[in-house]
């Protein structure tokens, strides 16, 4: 099963730490955002590996709720 992990707050994409391909382990940061000026990682729930990125390292503006990493 496909799991989405999305944006949690409005923000900018400070540094994307995995590409497809990777595998990856619940608690493992996949990306931070820069909200603020406060670092916000967001993790993985679960085991699995990362097939789509969908957001890109310095992308700004971007809202809550967006796809941003899928694993499978």
């Amino acid at each position: 099963m496909r799991e989405v992990v999305k944006t949690l707050t409005a923000g900018n994409v400070w540094k994307v730490l995995v590409k497809p391909g990777d595998v990856v382990r619940p608690g493992d940061t996949l990306f931070i955002m820069e909200v603020m000026k406060m670092e916000v990682a967001h993790t993985a729930s679960v085991d699995g590996t990362v097939v789509v990125v969908h957001i890109t390292e310095g992308q700004e503006g971007l809202e809550p709720d967006v796809d941003a990493v899928e694993i499978e």
